[in-house]
Order: C-alpha cells, then sequence, then structure tokens
C-alpha cells in the first residue's frame, strides 16, 4: 500500500517561487567591475531572471541545450543560474582556470549553444571562438555604457538582452529528473569529465547543507560564497540561500583580496563563509597585518584541499568556528561536514587538533564505506585504511556523454579515488589519493598527515609530498616547500626536525626539495602528476 500523499516535484523553479513568496525583501550584494557594492532583493533578482528568460525563449532552444557561463561571483551570474534551469536549459558553469584547450574540448562536447561571460574573460573567449563551432552567441555580463569592444561572432549585451524580455514570463512545468546545471572536473588526467546534475538532485543537495551539522544555514545568515560559482554552483550556495532566506553576498573577482573580503564581512554583516584554503590564508594574514578584525563571522566552510591546522587555530582567536568539509564535483558537492568544534569539551588539545583535521561525518543522504584491493568492506575503527566508496541521491551515477563507461568497479557505488579512515563516530579522514598512496617497506604512509605537519611550521607558505624510489624501502616520501615570506632562511634540517614528535618516525620525510611554487589544478589543488614529472630524475643519495 502506497502512501496518500502528494507527489510535487523538486525543481529549481520551486526555490526561485518560494524566495519570491517568503524571502522578496532578502538583499543579494554584489562587487563587479561596473559597480563597486550592488545590491537588491530576491523580488527584483527574480523579476529580471524573468525578463532574461522571456528573451532567452525566443532564441529557438530545446529543453536539454547548454546555456554556459564564465563568469565570476555576481549577481547577473546569479540571473543566468536560474533563467537558464528554470527554462528547462542546462546551465554549463565553465571554470575560466583550466588550460585553453580544456576549454575548447568542454565547450565543444557540451555543444554549448551561448555562453555568458565576465568582461574579464573576453579577450580569453576571442581566443577560443574560433574553435567552438556549437556556439551561437556571447553574451557579455555589462550594461550596454561598459560593453567592451570585442571580435567575439555575435556579441551581445546582457542588459540590453535583459531589457527587451517580459518579467511576466510563465515558467514551463519540468519534470524532476531533468538536468539543469553541468560542470566539469578539472581533467589532472585524460580529458575533463561532465557532471550533469538534476533540479531533483540539487534540490536535495541544498537541503541538506542547511542542516546544523552541515552548513547550517537560516534566515539569519548572511553567506559570503568565496568559492567561486564556476566550480560545482558555489556549493550549492546560490540555491540553499534563497531556499531558506539568507542574504547572499558575491565577491566578483575580488574572491582572493584578503581587504576586500575583510570590508565586505564587517559592512555587509557577513555570519557564514565558505571557500578554499588559500583564500582563508590571504583574509588571515590581512587580519593580521592590518588589526582589522570580523566580528560578525561566526563561523567558515573550509574545502577543497586540506585545511592547515594553522588556520582553524588562527580562526580560533577570531572567534570563528572552522567547518572542514569535503566532498567532489562528482556529489554535487557536499559530502561530510566535520563540526566536532561544537563537542570541544569531549577532547584533549592533542586529541582535538587530531579530530578537527578529519573531514568530518557524512551528511544524511549520503553513504560511505571503505573496500580493501579486494573489494572487501573494511571497518570502521579509525585504523583500517581502504578505498572511499559513496552513494546517494546527489552523487553522480556516471558522466556526462559517457553514460556506457565503467564509472564505478561497484554497482551502485561511486569510486572516490580517495583512500580514508573512517572511525567508530563515523568522522572520515582522507588519508590520501588512491594514486597518490606512498608504501614505504610494505606501510602505508598519508601524504596528507605529513603535509598538515609541514604547513603548519611557522615558515611555510605550501608543501606537497610524493612517493620516490628508494633502493631498501620501495618508495620514501620527499617532502617539497614553497617558503612563506618569512622562511628564506628555512633548511632542510631544521624543516626534517620539525617533524620530530609530530608524526610516527618511520613518516618523517628522507629529503626536502624548495621550489618557488607547486603546480595547481585549475581548482587550486596540487598536481602531484605534474610533480613528481618535475622530480623524476630525483635520487635518494
Amino acid at each position: 500500500m502506497n502512501g496518500l500523499m502528494m507527489n510535487v516535484p523538486l525543481s529549481i523553479t520551486a526555490i526561485l517561487e518560494h524566495a519570491e513568496r517568503c524571502n522578496p525583501d532578502v538583499e543579494i550584494v554584489s562587487v563587479t567591475r561596473d559597480n563597486p557594492r550592488h545590491r537588491y532583493t530576491y523580488r527584483e533578482a527574480f523579476a529580471r531572471v524573468r525578463q532574461l528568460a522571456d528573451s532567452m525563449a525566443q532564441w529557438g532552444l530545446a529543453q536539454g541545450d547548454c546555456i554556459a557561463t564564465l563568469a565570476w561571483n555576481d549577481y547577473r551570474h546569479f540571473e543566468t543560474y536560474y533563467a537558464a534551469a528554470c527554462s528547462g536549459y542546462v546551465c554549463h558553469t565553465i571554470n575560466p582556470r583550466l588550460f585553453p584547450e580544456q576549454l575548447v574540448y568542454i565547450i565543444n562536447h557540451a555543444a554549448d549553444r551561448y555562453i555568458f561571460l565576465d568582461p574579464d574573460f573576453v579577450p580569453l573567449a576571442e581566443q577560443l571562438a574560433a574553435q567552438c563551432p556549437t556556439v551561437q552567441g556571447w553574451v557579455v555580463l555589462s550594461p550596454e555604457a561598459q560593453m567592451p569592444a570585442t571580435s567575439l561572432p555575435g556579441a551581445i549585451c546582457y542588459e540590453t538582452l535583459l531589457a527587451a524580455g517580459a518579467d511576466s514570463f510563465v515558467w514551463p512545468a519540468l519534470d524532476e529528473n531533468a538536468a539543469c546545471a553541468l560542470c566539469y572536473t578539472s581533467g589532472t588526467t585524460g580529458h575533463p569529465k561532465g557532471v550533469l546534475y538534476s533540479h531533483r538532485s540539487t534540490v536535495l543537495h541544498a537541503y541538506a547543507t542547511l542542516m546544523p551539522d552541515a552548513m547550517g544555514l537560516s534566515h539569519r545568515d548572511v553567506v559570503l560564497p568565496i568559492v567561486p560559482m564556476f566550480h560545482v554552483n558555489a556549493w550549492g550556495t546560490p540555491y540553499s540561500c534563497p531556499m531558506t532566506g539568507a542574504k547572499l553576498v558575491f565577491p566578483g573577482n575580488r574572491m582572493g583580496d584578503g581587504a576586500t573580503l575583510a570590508t565586505l564581512i564587517n559592512e555587509e554583516g557577513v555570519t557564514m563563509s565558505a571557500g578554499v584554503p588559500t583564500v582563508w590564508l590571504a583574509l588571515l594574514a590581512h587580519l593580521k597585518g592590518s588589526g582589522q578584525r570580523v566580528d560578525s563571522l561566526q563561523r567558515v566552510i573550509v574545502g577543497g584541499a586540506a585545511c592547515p591546522l594553522s588556520v582553524m587555530e588562527d580562526f580560533d582567536t577570531y572567534g570563528v568556528e572552522t567547518r572542514v568539509g569535503w566532498g567532489m564535483t562528482e556529489m554535487s558537492p557536499l559530502g561530510s561536514v566535520n563540526t566536532s568544534p561544537a563537542s570541544r569539551e569531549k577532547y584533549s588539545d592533542e586529541a582535538f587538533a587530531k579530530v578537527r583535521l578529519k573531514a568530518g561525518r557524512p551528511i544524511f543522504g549520503v553513504e560511505m564505506k571503505i573496500v580493501d584491493d579486494h573489494g572487501a568492506e573494511l571497518p570502521r575503527d579509525g585504523v583500517a585504511y581502504g578505498s572511499l566508496k559513496v552513494r546517494g541521491p546527489w552523487v553522480c551515477s556516471s558522466y556526462f556523454k559517457l553514460e556506457d563507461s565503467d564509472a564505478h568497479a561497484e554497482p551502485g557505488w561511486f569510486e572516490t579515488g580517495d583512500v580514508a579512515t573512517i572511525d567508530p563516530q563515523g568522522f572520515m579522514a582522507i588519508t590520501d589519493r588512491t594514486k597518490d598512496v606512498i608504501k614505504s617497506g610494505g606501510e602505508w604512509i598519508s601524504s596528507i598527515e605529513v603535509e598538515n605537519v609541514a604547513t603548519d611550521h611557522p615558515k611555510v607558505a605550501e608543501a606537497a609530498v610524493i612517493g620516490q624510489y628508494h633502493p631498501k624501502w620501495s618508495e620514501r616520501p620527499l617532502l617539497v616547500v614553497v617558503r612563506g615570506p618569512n622562511g628564506q632562511d628555512l633548511t632542510a634540517s631544521e624543516m626534517l626536525a620539525w617533524f620530530d614528535g609530530r608524526i610516527a618516525k618511520w613518516w618523517t620525510p628522507e629529503a626536502v626539495e624548495f621550489v618557488d611554487e607547486l603546480p595547481h589544478t585549475a581548482t587550486g589543488k596540487v598536481q602531484k602528476v605534474a610533480l613528481r614529472e618535475l622530480f623524476k630524475d630525483f635520487s635518494f643519495d
């Protein structure tokens, strides 16, 4: 016997309509090239979204066609998100930090029909346009007065396009399983792969992020999404904030500027923000140098890369709670969040330092397990290491236009490529990537844990560990270090001495090499394939 409940589709359109009805006067604030502090309300935003959708309807597109964006975090990008998805198109967010050949590949692979781009990216688009035959027009996110001169074929001014539409546009009825957004992985090996999100998966993911032990958002929050809208939908904040009525503050192209971030936090009363560790390093450096505080800020979500303990402890001094999050493009992206600071009194100082570095516990909707090389599930004892697999309603089942590929070694589970432990309380800790595992004398070494300890050194800006051939132990860890501003006198012996008492003796790197910078992927992660290539001729003497 089935339940007698209504079957109402879960859709992004429903989020829009809810915000219009229940949160119409909540503000959206943006930094843009043409306005240092644009502000309007959800009511005004979604009226403009209807105008944009009405204008786009004249293009003769079919449902499922891709509308791409190449843009920063601001209100026009936000409008494009909703106009595309609620019209039945797919909003394909493009990461401008990808290599040009990767950009051409994903534009053509997605068969993008129109691309909405920030004026900052017009020169880049001009280099790509001739190689993108499916693109019918390039919409520059600018008012007419600031519209840049461009050789882009079919260039359209955004505000001119929008003004031609009517805000009485009626949204089409959409199936909740219809595609709404597309994001490509950064493609560290081979071509980037497309992850195609549905309305249903996006709404469920947004719901999950609102939970107290996730991002904990409410209508009392003012949210600053520093994580880019061009990468995994800014971790869902463009959907979760309208859903709950939180004020949005978009930093535009100033997302990496510590002074701008501090000003926005203080002047707009930001209570929560989300971003990768590098942006927090920039903000904290500014705060230390200027003497400023960020008293409205209550918590930050850190993801995308391992968060150094020093960042968390620095935020402690400002009364800001740091929550480590973990996920993947293939997971929409949120999988787990570490809310251990809420239980600080349960731990000794040493134990707390260890537990807060973990990736946290899975949020409801995400199921995790670790398996051995034969696929057998391993115990959740915090000791066993294994390949991490996940499943859930917002986890990728196959890649876009690669539906027949073997995306999963085990049907119904997604192979993350991470090596992890899970403890009896459900805390998951990433210890390595499967392809980056270091086995020395037959025993595992966690490169991530070694890197975390290394970056806690006050003279270190960034560090990475790779496994190198060793004649006795098969592999030993090589530590590659970028010195910090005050670390020009840092020596290899001083660096190695730092590990004494902080990690197992046999985990201590065999050698240290200093470089000016580490190679990074388009999403800011250390590119260890390139690092191994750089040190391919290195040998332990």
